[in-house]
């Protein structure tokens, strides 16, 4: 257990309006969520402001730890006349905020003039942030690691833990609205159980793990276990997930690629008994609403960016060059490395754990 000290000049406030800048990505505000959580529970009459990208709003509008969210618009925003208003207009809104304390859990050059731009007289983030973006805070908080040691929520835990929150039992909030859950069960009424979620899609090529092998594991789901498929994406994952859907064939597979809000994905996981899925932003909202997940890591660590918590397994690749992070190769020698049969027992104990018994060979 990673140790998570006070910040002796942190421990004892009790702002009345805190900023958090956490912008993107899907995945990494997913991953702020316990420590937002254990914020929340230390100041419980704060008025909590979430600073995020426009396009990944869904995440926390009507999220019950947070009472306002300000939406920076990143595309709109540039050197040009119309990109130069977008950022005036959103940093006078910061401004207008009025924050005793503005917390960056980016820790990015962009965040850290954000939080300066909040006028908070403290301004707090990670001494080891990039991009210079610790010049701008006004107190530094030791993470439990460096970028290449520490998971990140343990990253952001240690931010909460710098106040005195209590981050022994660190938990996942999502946003999800009783109407979005009437949609997925909905889009998922012909969906069989144990319902096997398929996310084959990843910004990285280095990733994505090919669709033959997540089709290899959706035949065995459905032969020892009578498993019900369907597939979930971005819009440009669609190639994926039609070759997913070719290579099933007669088996049916519902296809909701590209046809969901954040809301209404949070909300299909939420339905799935076993989420197989890329090193993505996806793996790590299924997470948070407590699915039970079989993360496939091919270029990427687990122990620094795996599925978090009890529910959560992995499988990484051994090659010589694991945990490279390199966004592109020309070899992907992960990809033929590791092979179904080595992701297929951790999905099996997925599948047991959720209590269904073999109607089939397990294997």
């Amino acid at each position: 257990m990673a140790e998570f000290p006070p910040h002796p000049a942190l421990t004892g406030l009790n702002p009345g309006r805190v900023c958090i800048i956490k912008p993107s990505a899907l995945g990494d505000v997913a991953n702020a969520f316990p420590a937002l959580g254990s914020l929340r529970r230390l100041w419980p009459g704060a008025e909590i402001t979430w600073v995020i990208n426009s396009g990944l709003r869904g995440l926390v509008d009507g999220h019950p730890w947070i009472d306002r969210v300000l939406a920076y618009d990143r595309r709109r925003a540039g050197l040009t006349p119309t990109g130069l208003a977008t950022i005036g207009r959103f940093l006078r809104d910061l401004r207008r905020g009025r924050f005793d304390l503005a917390i960056d859990l980016q820790g990015l050059l962009r965040s850290g003039m954000m939080t300066a731009a909040t006028g908070a007289h403290i301004r707090v983030g990670l001494d080891d942030a990039r991009e210079g973006a610790t010049w701008f805070y006004t107190h530094r908080v030791r993470p439990p690691g460096t970028i290449d040691q520490a998971h990140a929520v343990d990253r952001m835990l240690a931010v909460a833990a710098a106040f005195g929150a209590d981050v022994e039992q660190p938990g996942f909030q999502v946003a999800v609205s009783e109407d979005d859950r009437a949609w997925a069960k909905q889009a998922l009424a012909q969906v069989g159980r144990p319902r096997l979620a398929l996310n084959l899609g990843a910004r990285w090529e280095t990733k994505r793990w090919p669709p033959e092998h997540f089709a290899e594991l959706a035949r065995r789901a459905v032969a020892s276990r009578g498993a019900g498929l369907f597939a979930v994406g971005a819009p440009e994952d669609r190639p994926l997930v039609e070759s997913l859907a070719r290579q099933l064939d007669p088996t049916p597979v519902v296809d909701l690629c590209g046809r969901t809000t954040l809301p209404q994905l949070a909300a299909l996981f939420e339905e799935a008994d076993v989420v197989l899925s890329n090193d993505t932003g996806p793996l790590h909202l299924a997470v948070a609403v407590h699915a039970r997940v079989v993360g496939v890591y091919t270029c990427t660590s687990p122990s620094l960016n795996g599925p978090y918590g009890p529910l959560s397994v992995a499988a990484e690749s051994r090659i010589w060059c694991k945990a490279s992070y390199r966004v592109t190769c020309p070899r992907l020698e992960c990809m033929t490395e590791l092979v179904p049969d080595r992701v297929w027992p951790l999905v099996l104990a997925q599948l047991n754990a959720a209590g269904f018994a073999a109607i089939g060979p397990a294997a």
